[in-house]
Order: C-alpha cells, then structure tokens, then sequence
C-alpha cells in the first residue's frame, strides 16, 4: 500500500525482541499486543507478524494489490472508498482502494493489519521499530507520505472472520500491579499511591508514560535515586519530583526508584490510555499476578482458536 497521508507518528510493529534486553536493546514491538494479535488472527498471519500501529490519527492509503485487512485497538473511523467499516473484522481490499482512517474516538492505538504481514526488513530477528535507535521498521522511523508499505505473500481467506465482541476503553484505566521492586523505600506513604487517580501527562511516548497527581513520597531515609539498573515495561518509577513514570517498551535501564510493577496481563491497557485519561493502580501480590497471567495466556489461546479454528465465528465475505 501506498501512504497518501501520514496521520501521526504510525510505525512498524511486531511482538519485539524481547532476547536481546541483556544487550542493551529494547523490546520495542506492540504496546497493545492484544489489538495487534487479534489483527494478525483476522487475517490469517501468525501473531509474530508486523502491523501497522497508529495513534491517535489514522493515515490514508491507496491499495496497490488485493488482500484482506482487519483493524483493531482503538476505536477509530475507518472508511473504504468513503463507505464506513467496521474494526475487529476482515475486510476484503483492492488494488486501487482509498483506506481512510480518522481519530480515535476511543482509546488511544490502533493496530491495521495486512494479508502475510508488512514485509520491511527485519533488523535483530524483529521487524518492529525502535524510533530511540532508528531502527528496524521502515528505515526505523514513522511512516510518511509516498512510503510503500510492502507485504510478504499469503492467502487471502475464504471466508471472512470477525471478534464476537469489542473491548472497551475507558477514561479511567485500572491497572493491577505488584508493589515493589523498592517498595520498601515506600513505607511511610506507599499506601498513599494505590487507589489514587493519576492523570495522563501529554509528556508520553512509547518509552514511558509520565503521570499527574499527588507526589508520591518517599521514606525519610530512602535516596531520590538509584545506581542505574535494568527495568521492564510495566515498572512504575518515581523521580524526585514524587510523579510517576510508567516504564514501556523503548526502554532498557532506569535509574529511579519503582514503588510498584504492572502485570504482563495488564500493559495493554496503558497502551489505549491518552493524554488526560487517568489511571488507578491495584495492588495484586506476586502469586495472584502469576495466576492472572496465566489466565490471560489461556484466554489468548481461546481467541487465537475462535478466530482461526472451526469457523464458529465467520461470515461469507
């Protein structure tokens, strides 16, 4: 496909390279890797393939060969040659289709994905991009008008597949998190942070999302910071200014203190917040959070087979 307008900051993504962190690398990859699994079992890929992941502005496109599409995340105008679509379905395309994305109405990212998967170069076993490094993805930076967005082969389906239902996303995300890895610096007012609406500041981006509200205040003896060490997506860090900072996937080391960390089954949902939006933290213990996990990884094995398996939940094209 062809990139008639560019909408905002919309990049390549897949699932990241999660084995070279001890490296140095970042994850990069989805931040909502639900909308991004989804899209790819829509149209038939493997979840390891690349979509297109769009925020807040949707781009336009003109088809240059024939496939099956499906767009999923946030909820967003999506017009073929100015006929609304709806999302989390497959949408048979043209060569020569005019595909219109608007704003997002709900939530935050969208994720479009393509018949085979968008074919850019993988760079360290992963096609995602890593706007930090300017690397992977198309030339490791956002989409622009006149880019060609290329797709490796695959069938189209046979018969058309859709979601049975549409997750919401609200204004307020509730985010279950572990305390720790330093909440024991946090003992004083630690209890101070869980259950408090924090805002989304417009300072966010796929390295991090900073936050709004009460400072969160640190023990007496605790230091304001700490010898740099590595972080993960999910870790909540507090700088010395008590506002939080929500680690992502464009990050490898942090030299803050984390109060708490979300869990695996959770991040998707930070991924759909925007600026403005707010989020509560929850606190689940460590064991409780592996269970979620677990179910969570379940609960995808039972999407993946609804949408790829007896046709249960298809339609005649």
């Amino acid at each position: 496909m062809r990139v008639v307008r560019a909408g905002l900051a919309a990049t390549v993504q897949d699932l990241g390279r999660p084995q070279l962190r001890h490296f140095g690398v970042p994850v990069a990859g989805a931040l909502d890797d639900y909308a991004h699994r989804m899209a790819n079992w829509l149209v038939g890929n493997r979840a390891e393939s690349a979509t297109l992941e769009i925020p807040l502005l949707g781009p336009g496109f003109e088809m240059l060969v024939e496939a099956d599409i499906a767009l999923c995340g946030a909820r967003m105008e999506l017009r073929i040659n100015g006929i609304l679509q709806r999302q989390w379905q497959t949408i048979r395309v043209r060569a020569g289709d005019f595909l219109d994305l608007g704003g997002v109405v709900d939530g935050c990212r969208s994720y479009l994905a393509v018949t085979g998967g968008f074919a850019v170069e993988p760079v360290m076993g992963s096609r995602s991009t890593y706007l930090g490094g300017r690397l992977g993805g198309l030339h490791g930076r956002v989409i622009r008008v006149d880019d060609i967005l290329p797709q490796k082969a695959g069938p189209l389906l046979s018969r058309s597949r859709r979601l049975p239902w549409e997750p919401i996303y609200p204004q307020t995300a509730v985010l279950r998190a572990i305390a720790g890895p330093h909440d024991h610096w946090f003992q004083e007012h630690g209890a101070d942070f869980w259950g408090t609406p924090f805002a989304v500041s417009s300072q966010s981006n796929r390295m991090g999302y900073r936050l709004l509200g009460p400072a969160v205040v640190r023990d007496s003896d605790a230091p304001a910071g700490i010898v740099s060490e590595p972080v993960i997506a999910g870790n909540v860090q507090v700088p010395a200014d008590g506002q939080p900072i929500i680690v992502l996937n464009e990050q490898t080391m942090g030299g803050y203190t984390c109060i708490a960390t979300v869990i695996s089954a959770d991040l998707w949902r930070i991924a759909q917040v925007r600026p403005g939006d707010t989020v509560v933290f929850v606190q689940v213990s460590l064991a409780r959070g592996q269970d979620i996990s677990r179910q969570w990884r379940v609960f995808l094995e039972d999407c993946r087979q609804l949408l790829t398996g007896d046709g249960s939940c298809v339609a005649a094209f």
